[in-house]
C-alpha cells in the first residue's frame, strides 16, 4: 500500500473510532448495513467517452480498495449497501451495478467487476437535480436499512436541465439522506474534462450538497480524481466530516469544506 494508503487508512479507522459510539447510541438491529450509499456519476457530453471510462476505472479502484474494504469492515454491521448509477438528462438515470451488500473483499470486487462491463451509454444534458431525485428514490425503494443513507454525486458542470436543484434537495432533506458533491474541475484544455468559467466547487456548495456534515471535494486532474474518489468513500463509509489534512489543505484555512481543493 502506498504511503498516502496507510495514513488516510489510519486517519479514518481512527475518525470512526472517535465517532461511532456516539453516532450509534440508538443503535437497533433493525438496521441490516451502516450505511446506504448511491454513487451518482454524470456521464453527459460534456464529459467525452474516454473521460466516463476513466470515471468508471477511478471508482473501481477505489471500491476494490484495500482502505475502503477496512472502513467498510470497521463499521458496526461490517456492511454497506451500494449502487452505481450513471446519470445525464433528466430522464436518464441508469443502474450500472444495482444494489449490492459489500461486507468482503471478494464482494467489493465483484461489485467492481459489474461497474465496470456494463455498457456505457450517453446522454446529452446535465440535470443534477433529477439526479438526486432518482438517487433518494433508490434508497427509499431499496431492501435496505441504515443508520446513515448518503447521495455521492460527481459533475464537470452546472445544471442545465430538469427539476430546480432547490426541490431536489429539499426532497432529500425529507428523506434524511444527505448529498455530498465531487466537482470535477479544469482550468485547462485537457481531455479529462472541459474548461469551466466558474467556481464549480462554491456552486456544488450552495445549490447541490445538502444534509448533516455534507461536504464537496472537488478534483482537477485524473489523478486528483482517483485520489478524491478513494478519499471521499472512505469518509463516507467511516461516518465522519473530513478534516483539513485530509482535504489536502492548510488547517489554518477557515473551516469552509467548499473551498478545500485538493492540492494542485
Amino acid at each position: 500500500m502506498t504511503g498516502f494508503g496507510v495514513c488516510f487508512g489510519a486517519a479514518a479507522a481512527a475518525l470512526f473510532a472517535a465517532g461511532a459510539s456516539a453516532q450509534y447510541d440508538d443503535f437497533t438491529y433493525d438496521y441490516d448495513v451502516d450505511v446506504e450509499l448511491v454513487l451518482a456519476v454524470d456521464i453527459s457530453y460534456s464529459v467525452d467517452e474516454e473521460e466516463a471510462r476513466r470515471q468508471r476505472e477511478g471508482y473501481v479502484a477505489a471500491l476494490a480498495s484495500e482502505d475502503v474494504i477496512r472502513s467498510i469492515q470497521g463499521g458496526p454491521m461490517g456492511r454497506i449497501a451500494v449502487t452505481y448509477v450513471e446519470w445525464a438528462d433528466s430522464g436518464f438515470q441508469r443502474a450500472a451495478a444495482d444494489w449490492t451488500v459489500i461486507a468482503s473483499e471478494e464482494d467489493a470486487l465483484e461489485f467492481a467487476a459489474r461497474v465496470a462491463a456494463a455498457p456505457l451509454e450517453r446522454g446529452h444534458y446535465t440535470a443534477i437535480g433529477a439526479a438526486i431525485a432518482d438517487s433518494v428514490q433508490r434508497i427509499e425503494s431499496n431492501p435496505h436499512s441504515a443508520p446513515r443513507r448518503i447521495i455521492d454525486i460527481s459533475g464537470d458542470g452546472p445544471q442545465n436541465q430538469g427539476l430546480p436543484l432547490e426541490q431536489a434537495r429539499a426532497r432529500a432533506d425529507a428523506a434524511g439522506v444527505v448529498v455530498n458533491g465531487l466537482p470535477v474541475i479544469s482550468t485547462g484544455n485537457g481531455r479529462w474534462v472541459r474548461p469551466v468559467e466558474m467556481n464549480l466547487d462554491g456552486y456544488f456548495e450552495e445549490n447541490v450538497i445538502t444534509g448533516p456534515g455534507a461536504f464537496v471535494l472537488p478534483a482537477r486532474t485524473e489523478a486528483e480524481f482517483r485520489e478524491a474518489i478513494l478519499r471521499k468513500l472512505v469518509i463516507e463509509i467511516a461516518g465522519a466530516l473530513p478534516s483539513p489534512e485530509e482535504l489536502g489543505r492548510d488547517p489554518a484555512r477557515p473551516a469552509n469544506v467548499s473551498e478545500t481543493g485538493l492540492a494542485p
